[in-house]
């Protein structure tokens, strides 16, 4: 009961708090940002299928990914980044909040929603300040399955488990939830 109350407080006291904020730009930022994180993701991933298949692939995923990420974080003054439950890079463990919403996630397509169309957002209070927090699901595709399904060709095995020692990332179905991207900012 106290943590609805408080939540109802803050919830109307928001506005009074960040003046001039508009969620609803905050959204179509948010989505925005992400659309062109997963843009920027396949267009890599699909240059390097193309050169030298789902081994180059995996090597460019392993260097580039994060780097997009750090990137467009810099450029945008905002942090951009992916998250999994079953993470291959130790680098996309999810927080105890994103942890919260990805089994929300889970919870919601169990539901019926489809994985593609999941979206979460809250403002929160942190050391800092405020900061805008956004979630969206990543589904799996047919062409991740050659990654991350459970049949993977040997050769592709061994260059995960050379690359990825601690991979919690295969076994995934088309339409699972490969896991989300992330978007925070400081609210001013």
């Amino acid at each position: 009961m106290k943590k609805s109350l408080l939540i109802l407080f803050f919830a109307a006291a928001f506005p009074l708090i960040c003046d001039g904020y508009d969620e609803s730009a905050e959204l179509d930022w948010a989505a925005e940002a992400t659309r062109e994180y997963g843009e920027a993701l396949k267009s890599e991933l699909k240059a390097a299928m193309h050169m030298g298949g789902t081994i180059e692939a995996i090597e460019t995923c392993n260097t580039k990914a994060l780097l997009i990420g750090e990137e467009m974080s810099r450029a945008n003054g905002e942090n951009v980044s992916r998250v999994s439950l079953r993470n291959r890079n130790p680098e996309n463990t999810p927080n105890d909040w994103q942890k919260a919403v990805l089994k929300d996630f889970e919870n919601r397509k169990q539901a019926g929603e489809k994985a593609g169309a999941l979206t979460w957002h809250e403002v929160a209070e942190t050391e800092n300040g405020l900061e805008f927090r956004f979630m969206k699901a990543i589904p799996t595709g047919p062409i991740c399955l050659q990654c991350h399904g459970s049949n993977i060709a040997p050769p592709v095995a061994e260059k995960l488990a050379e690359l990825y020692p601690g991979d919690k990332a295969t076994g995934f179905d088309i339409g699972d939830i490969r896991g989300a991207f992330v978007v925070t900012r400081p609210v001013d």
